[in-house]
């Protein structure tokens, strides 16, 4: 009978993990009203945890702050509990937690972590996180809620009215991202 090797986490690995959550948790808070889809800071701050903590913690760390978020604790944006999956905006916690693993692979295989590449990185977290989102808000508003929406008012709503900021702050993400990773290692 073969063993599974286990992983041990370092303190600075757990602690970091631990900070993302919490600037995850702020993010959530710091936000700008639009209809359907509020507009956070979480993406910078998942964006970043895929670039720093790499695909694995990056995506861990989201995924302890669904956890938190889905057992009651409230730090999503609008509260939490297990209730939360059938918000139709949960789509993009899902999608925040796939893109952080993705973008931490391009954080992870990148040779000298070029704002290009990490910006080519953060962008398709991006595209995910949109992804994920619109495709989750549309079945919930249709299927679910009987509050019939169309693609069109998604595509609108949640992707052409904050797809600017979001870009800038993945540019952001990219840029900070750089310098944190040439100071940790």
């Amino acid at each position: 009978m073969s063993a599974i090797p286990k992983q041990h986490l370092s303190t600075k690995e757990l602690t970091m993990t631990a900070l993302f959550v919490t600037l995850i948790t702020a993010g959530a808070f710091i936000r700008v009203p639009l209809p359907n889809c509020p507009f956070t800071l979480q993406i910078l701050f998942t964006t970043l945890a895929g670039i720093i903590l790499g695909s694995r913690l990056g995506a861990i760390s989201v995924g302890i702050y669904i956890i938190l978020g889905l057992i009651g604790v409230p730090v999503f944006t609008s509260g939490g509990g297990p209730g939360y999956v059938l918000q139709p905006t949960f789509g993009y916690l899902i999608g925040f937690m796939v893109g952080a693993y993705v973008v931490g692979r391009f954080s992870e295989t990148s040779q000298t972590y070029s704002v290009k590449r990490l910006l080519i990185g953060a962008i398709i977290n991006l595209l995910i996180v949109y992804g994920f989102g619109m495709v989750y808000l549309y079945m919930i508003m249709n299927l679910y809620l009987g509050t019939p929406i169309g693609w069109w008012p998604v595509i609108w709503s949640c992707f052409l009215i904050p797809v600017g900021p979001d870009v800038f702050l993945c540019a952001v993400a990219a840029v900070m991202g750089k310098r944190i990773i040439s100071q940790l290692r």
